[in-house]
């Protein structure tokens, strides 16, 4: 494997500093052994999230200063739906405060109560949207995703016979639309090939039923396309982004991830009467349909981040970095989820703490060892991470238990990944003395944000 070099020069520097162990190890108690609780202060590398941590360009930064901020009719409005239309290829556009506010805007409009939502895996805010609004979700990504192991290209395609298997049970009129996520997040950030985006717009045409894309990690999944899938070798990145959302209704989008942004969103769509319903909603919880809670210069910012994030030498760097590390750790013998997702590497925790039962939150417990002993925060994508079963209160058991160290875009250089890497290599040596943990306080959404643990 090849590591192109970084494809920017720093201009811009932050001092970062890193804690002895055992102030870590007493800053993790009182974070309820939950990275999500450390201040950011007390992390040497943090690997929490790749969600509004990117470093912005030169010309990013120059736009903002740009920033329009009328009340209605911002001129950065109006680039940034411009920019919008072009790469992802939507009739309509409102702005929203990050990818969670659409996600809010379309469970509204879209959901009846009673109706399924289909996806290849569920996402935890998503799935959270979906369910508030009525819905219940239902899982139709191919099998293979859910075992970490397995290494085979496109781990994230819809499997067609469990769509299909949905609707002869269920009823195309009960299905309020199929959610097609490129990447898929919580299964190691798989991508999902053109074939299968094909096929499913094929097959849902024939129903009636309306696809709408979680676009998050949309440029990264294009990358996967151009390397890996036939016929693609000599498309840009614009280009196979454009076909992507060519075979859906709209997509939901958050601007902190591939539009290179530290905040913003925005909801697409084709239909007339949604995006008018869509224009009064947004007022109520965001803002105009013209800013949507975001400020000129955010709209401005993102508008440019879509024009760098599908340059190649971009996007080709951002997935070897991420890879890089994962071959670090691979060498090592750290397990991981096979194979290497576009933004982030996923580490078996079911295999790297074999000894303990999947009730015992040993994702949870992975990650709070990785702090204690790396300066590295990093987040549970486990039990935790799936909660409970609305119904029943029982806990929801995924098929993968992993943490995610997540890659910020343009932030850290391939010799913090090598400090990653030999710090939970040598934690995997030890990793017989990593106990359990067992909730102190669990709240009822989203639980994974907020809970508080204590070792068993």
């Amino acid at each position: 494997m090849k590591y192109p070099a970084e494809p920017f020069k720093i201009k811009v520097v932050e001092l970062v500093s890193m804690i002895g162990r055992d102030e870590r190890a007493a800053k993790m108690k009182e974070a309820g052994h939950n990275t999500f609780l450390l201040k950011s202060e007390d992390v040497y590398i943090d690997l929490l999230t790749d969600s509004g941590t990117s470093a912005m360009s030169d010309k990013q930064w120059a736009a903002m200063m740009l920033g329009d901020e009328a009340y209605a009719g911002s001129k950065n409005f109006v680039r940034l739906e411009k920019t919008v239309k072009e790469y992802f290829n939507f009739k309509h556009m409102i702005p929203t405060h990050q990818g969670r506010g659409a996600e809010n805007l379309l469970s509204q409009l879209a959901i009846k109560p009673g109706q399924y939502v289909l996806g290849n895996m569920y996402f935890t805010t998503t799935r959270f949207h979906q369910e508030a609004n009525g819905a219940s979700f239902i899982d139709i990504i191919r099998e293979e995703a859910h075992n970490a192991e397995i290494d085979i290209p496109f781990k994230g395609d819809i499997d067609i016979a469990k769509l299909q298997a949905v609707i002869n049970d269920k009823g195309a009129e009960n299905i309020a639309y199929v959610c097609l996520a490129v990447t898929v997040n919580l299964a190691g950030g798989q991508p999902v090939s053109m074939g299968n985006m094909r096929a499913v717009r094929e097959l849902t045409n024939k129903y009636g039923i309306k696809v709408y894309y979680d676009a998050t990690r949309c440029v990264e999944n294009a990358y996967y396309i151009k390397e890996q899938e036939e016929g693609y070798a000599d498309k840009t990145i614009k280009e196979i982004v454009h076909e992507t959302f060519s075979y859906g209704d709209g997509c939901t989008m958050s601007g902190k991830k591939d539009t290179l942004t530290n905040v913003g969103g925005f909801l697409c769509m084709n239909d007339d009467d949604m995006f008018e319903q869509a224009k009064e909603l947004v007022v109520v919880y965001e803002g105009m349909p013209s800013y949507g809670g975001l400020a000129g210069r955010d709209m401005e910012a993102m508008a440019q981040g879509i024009e760098e994030a599908v340059q190649f030498e971009y996007i080709e760097h951002r997935v070897k970095q991420v890879r890089y590390l994962a071959d670090r750790l691979r060498a090592g013998g750290v397990p991981l989820v096979e194979p290497t997702g576009g933004h982030a590497v996923f580490i078996d925790a079911r295999r790297f703490l074999s000894h303990l039962p999947q009730e015992h939150f040993p994702s949870q417990s992975l990650a709070a060892s990785v702090y204690v002993e790396t300066g590295v925060r990093t987040m549970e994508r486990g039990i935790v991470s799936s909660g409970r079963n609305k119904e029943t209160g029982d806990h929801h058991y995924p098929g993968l238990e992993t943490i995610r160290l997540t890659i910020p875009r343009r932030v850290y250089t391939y010799a913090h990944m090598d400090v990653v890497a030999e710090g939970i290599i040598n934690l995997y040596k030890n990793r017989d003395q990593i106990k359990g943990l067992k909730f102190v306080y669990e709240p009822k959404q989203l639980r994974f944000f907020t809970s508080r643990f204590e070792y068993l």
